[in-house]
C-alpha cells in the first residue's frame, strides 16, 4: 500500500543536552532504587534490609560488567538497567511473599527460607527467562539504542536472578541462629 510520508518534526538534539538527560535519568533511577529500600525495609524488616543489601551488590556487579564489556549508558541503556533492577526487587518479593506463606503454615524460619526459595524459582526462572528471549529478538531484530536497551536490560537480568537466588538466600541462612533471626518473620 502506498502511504505518502509527511515529515511533521525534526530535532537536533547537542552534547550538552544528551548529557543532561542521561544525567537526570541517572539521578531519577537512584531516587527510584531509595525509595523501593525503603518500602522493602519497611514492609519486610530485616528480610527487607537483607534485600537491599543484595540489590546493592546487584547494582554494583551490574556497574562492573559494564564497566568491563564495555556498555555506553545512553538514555535506553539506563531504562535497561532501572527495568533490570525492579525484576530483581519482583524476585525478592515473590521469595519473600512464599517464605511468609511457609511461616503461616508453621514451618520453623530455616524451613521457611528453603522452601519459600525453592516455591519461588520456577516463577523467577519462567518470567526471567521468557525477558530474555525478548532481549535476544530485540537485539538481533533491531539497531542502535533499541539494542542498547537489549544488553543492560540482558546483563541486569541475569545478574539479578544470581543476586536473588544466591546472595539473598546467603544472607538470609547466615541470619539464622544469629541476634536477627528473631527478627526474620516476614508475616
Amino acid at each position: 500500500m502506498p502511504v505518502p510520508i509527511t515529515l511533521v518534526e525534526q530535532r537536533s538534539i547537542g552534547a550538552t543536552l544528551g548529557s543532561e538527560s542521561v544525567q537526570k535519568s541517572l539521578v531519577a533511577g537512584l531516587i527510584g532504587l531509595i525509595l523501593v529500600a525503603i518500602f522493602m525495609i519497611i514492609y519486610y524488616k530485616v528480610p527487607g534490609v537483607l534485600a537491599t543489601l543484595a540489590l546493592i551488590i546487584y547494582s554494583i556487579i551490574v556497574i562492573a560488567i559494564f564497566k568491563l564489556i564495555p556498555v555506553t549508558l545512553t538514555l535506553a541503556g539506563i531504562a535497561g538497567f532501572i527495568l533490570s533492577v525492579g525484576m530483581a526487587v519482583d524476585a525478592n518479593i515473590l521469595i519473600f511473599e512464599r517464605m511468609k506463606e511457609e511461616e503461616i503454615s508453621g514451618k520453623t524460619i530455616g524451613l521457611s527460607i528453603e522452601d519459600g526459595f525453592r516455591r519461588a524459582w520456577p516463577s523467577i526462572r519462567d518470567s526471567n527467562f521468557s525477558s530474555l528471549i525478548t532481549c535476544l529478538i530485540l537485539y538481533y531484530g533491531t539497531t542502535g539504542l533499541v539494542r542498547g536497551f537489549a544488553v543492560t536490560l540482558a546483563i541486569g537480568i541475569l545478574v539479578s536472578m544470581f543476586t536473588a537466588i544466591t546472595v539473598s538466600r546467603t544472607f538470609l541462612r547466615l541470619s539464622i541462629g544469629s541476634f536477627m533471626e528473631k527478627w526474620l518473620v516476614v508475616r
